[in-house]
């Protein structure tokens, strides 16, 4: 489905405040951002009101706070909004405080507020309908520019809409148009890489794909639920029993499709490794795991990505986070520079391990959100999209 619902340009937005629902959860250590590229892809949206003369109300989380923990606290955030915009942001440290809604309420043209973490507020995650309202309260407007928490209903992306006018902001105008091409009308071949550990997490997300893709590369511990479906001795390696029989059904409905490794890097240990080696996927001992693809299979991926028309890639190829066994990963991802056509990753730990190589900008687009970009692929709808404003829409 082609993005169909209002965004911010299809909405008078001149003296009206604007309550945005930014993704600003981004990896911090003492205080201070280490990557702030999800803030740096909201400002054209906040920009976008300023200069038609509207008052953003910034919302977003970090982490996830058991309550009001100063560890979570978005002031950093506010310093670097400051420094992006080269002016004030009131930091709100309680918006249900009356002097903060009177100080909002009283709000000029040029002010931008940032409200203090909203999952301070246990009502965030429950959607509750007041804490909504409250919210809501402070706005005539709600934009969503936050796709990393749109598969979420929470009170801030889904609840608001129920009483203020909802729209999106440009980010998510962005990411739902590059998804919806993706899997609507996509350059052919299309190939999907898929990595991480669990499958259980990516069952829908695998029949959806295989509906839409030439060939499916599945790399990672996800793996070794289908080399075990396919009777191979895989040693102590991550597996799902429980999906075995999805496995069998799947590889036998689209065995052309599914492309497995060929080798495999496979250690006695993980934590200290001392004992590694490299086997053909046929030959793990008893007692080892698999922890990275091997060199043939890097070979083959590659040969795969390099061909491409399209490519859509999530999950890392081993335990990336260990150098010793991010080959795979490295290789994977490296491929992707020579590809010449569109290529798509999907957020979460497949962003941070391009970003650990440094090949962030090898790619045409890397989602700013894990969970929402799997929805997506999964077909799903998201409520945090779905609650906006419909094209065809009037509003007064």
């Amino acid at each position: 489905m082609r993005f169909i619902k209002k965004n911010i340009k299809d909405i008078h937005i001149t003296d009206k405040k604007v309550l945005v629902r930014c993704d600003f959860n981004v990896p911090m250590m003492d205080g201070k951002i280490l990557d702030d590229r999800r803030i740096q892809a909201s400002l054209p949206t906040i920009r976008y009101i300023l200069d038609q003369g509207g008052i953003p109300i910034l919302v977003s989380h970090l982490g996830r706070p058991k309550g009001k923990d100063d560890r979570f606290t978005l002031k950093s955030i506010a310093d670097c909004l400051e420094q992006k915009f080269v002016r004030k942001i009131s930091f709100i440290s309680d918006f249900q405080n009356s002097e903060s809604k009177k100080q909002i309420s009283h709000a000029n043209r040029g002010d931008i507020f940032l409200l203090e973490n909203i999952r301070y507020y246990s009502e965030e995650t429950k959607n509750d309908d007041q804490f909504a309202k409250e919210l809501a309260d402070l706005a005539d407007i709600y934009v969503n520019d936050a796709f990393g928490t749109s598969h979420r209903a929470h009170a801030s992306n889904s609840g608001v809409a129920s009483y203020i006018p909802a729209v999106s902001g440009f980010l998510l105008e962005k990411e739902i148009n590059i998804f919806s091409n993706l899997l609507e009308n996509p350059s052919h071949p299309v190939i999907a890489i898929l990595g991480g550990s669990k499958v259980s997490d990516k069952v829908k997300l695998i029949e959806n794909l295989l509906a839409k893709v030439d060939k499916l590369l599945i790399g990672g511990a996800a793996c070794f639920t289908f080399l075990k479906a396919k009777g191979l001795e895989i040693g102590c390696s991550l597996v799902d029993d429980s999906l075995l029989d999805f496995a069998r059904d799947i590889m036998s409905k689209h065995d052309y499709q599914i492309v497995l490794p060929k080798d495999l890097v496979i250690t006695d240990c993980i934590d200290q490794p001392k004992n590694i080696k490299t086997v053909p996927v046929d030959e793990i001992p008893e007692g080892w795991m698999g922890v990275d693809i091997g060199p043939e299979s890097i070979e083959q991926f590659s040969l795969y990505v390099k061909h491409a028309k399209t490519v859509i890639w999530n999950g890392p190829m081993g335990i990336f986070e260990k150098d010793i066994f991010s080959k795979g990963t490295i290789g994977v991802a490296s491929s992707l520079k020579e590809c010449s056509g569109e290529t798509i990753v999907g957020g979460g730990d497949s962003a941070a391990a391009l970003d650990k190589l440094g090949l962030i900008d090898a790619c045409t687009h890397v989602s700013t959100g894990g969970g929402a970009a799997l929805e997506m692929l999964e077909g799903k709808e998201l409520p945090g999209i779905s609650i906006l404003l419909d094209k065809e829409t009037a509003v007064h």
